[in-house]
């Protein structure tokens, strides 16, 4: 399982200084979704951007990314990888919760951005009653185009219920709709992204590396176990509740999740390139892409660069799609065999050979 041996830490060397300059921080970290009604040849799916536009920008650790999404950075997406509708206002701003709330600003008092997302911005506040601090994380109804837009809010509010009280999924405290805005309210994860933890770090010791997987495949075992298909798990994804803890990590971002079945079988192509599992890209697939996306944590958390990593969104599904994990660059050499089991069977190409959530935890 996620307990490897840890022979002595690699040297750890700089996540900016190799063949991926700036990888990590390429406009490829954010979230996309293709409805499964856009069906094309799969080979030809995703090739939209401009190949001469497409190489990612080479960032230092540390400089500013282009964009905020909901409290945790990453660069503006592509037209073509929108989650939802563009703006403009439906004819009608009527109810997305479908009861009414009461009013946030009765119960809390809003501070300072502390993030900005396509479809909203995370504010700090304050609960009146108790001086206790939350993050709101307020969506712009203008932006709810369609049905499905509405249906994925909804969504996205019950599933973060539905999980409530597993230490590390962020805790919902409420959701409260007005004229133009619904809002969640939930825990405040003060200690910033993991993201950003392994961007400061390089990479991580084995020991390390193996206690946050325990930690990210908990959550997907919990998912799974009450029928949520996470799909969109990244390093941006987990915040820290402390800074001080790198083990304080928090699952925040359910705004892909979808209830499934066993057996029943996803089309739409939704997640984040370098993160996203082949089958996805195949539009066939189930609970086991999560499993293969938290393969793709583990290797990153382990060598500080993505298994599979080209200059264009194309070339990196294509990477996907090909599958060769590449074991000799440093700190390969140096790290365990049985990690490297471990990746190689959370990255087995075949969803129904690869390591459950909880085979990866047994």
């Amino acid at each position: 399982g996620a307990a490897f041996d840890a022979p002595g830490a690699a040297s750890p060397r700089p996540l900016m200084g190799n063949a991926c300059g700036g990888s990590l921080r390429s406009k490829y970290l954010h979230s996309f979704k293709h409805p499964a009604s856009q069906r094309h040849d799969p080979d030809r799916d995703y090739d939209h951007t401009n190949p001469a536009a497409d190489s990612p920008k080479k960032q230092q650790p540390g400089s500013q990314p282009t964009a905020k999404t909901d409290g945790h950075a990453a660069p503006a997406q592509p037209a073509a990888a929108m989650r939802r509708g563009g703006a403009g206002a439906p004819a009608d701003l009527g109810s997305v919760l479908g009861h009414p709330t009461p009013n946030l600003r009765d119960l809390y008092a809003l501070g300072r951005k502390l993030g900005q997302g396509q479809f909203g911005t995370t504010y700090l506040c304050t609960e009146l009653a108790t001086g206790a601090d939350y993050a709101c994380k307020s969506i712009s109804k203008r932006k709810l185009i369609t049905k499905e837009d509405i249906d994925d809010v909804r969504r996205e509010i019950q599933i973060m219920h539905h999980l409530s009280g597993h230490p590390n999924v962020v805790a919902i405290k409420g959701a409260y709709e007005d004229q133009l805005y619904v809002h969640i309210v939930m825990e405040l994860c003060a200690g910033g992204e993991l993201f950003d933890r392994i961007i400061q770090r390089g990479h991580y010791s084995e020991r390390k590396a193996a206690e946050l997987t325990r930690i990210i495949v908990g959550v997907v075992e919990a998912c799974h176990s009450l029928g949520v298909m996470h799909r969109d798990l990244k390093p941006e994804n987990f915040l820290l509740a402390n800074k001080d803890d790198d083990l304080s990590l928090k699952a925040i971002d359910f705004g892909l999740s979808v209830f499934f079945k066993p057996g029943q079988i996803f089309t739409d192509v939704v997640g984040s390139p370098y993160y996203v599992a082949p089958e996805v890209l195949c539009k066939k697939y189930g609970p086991e892409a999560d499993v293969w996306t938290a393969g793709v944590i583990l290797y990153i958390l382990l060598s500080g660069v993505p298994p599979f990593w080209a200059e264009t969104q194309q070339g990196i599904f294509d990477a996907v799609l090909k599958g060769v994990i590449d074991f000799d660059s440093e700190p390969w050499p140096v790290i365990s065999d049985s990690a490297k089991d471990l990746i190689t069977r959370m990255l087995n190409p075949r969803p129904a050979e690869r390591l459950t959530a909880h085979e990866v935890l047994c």
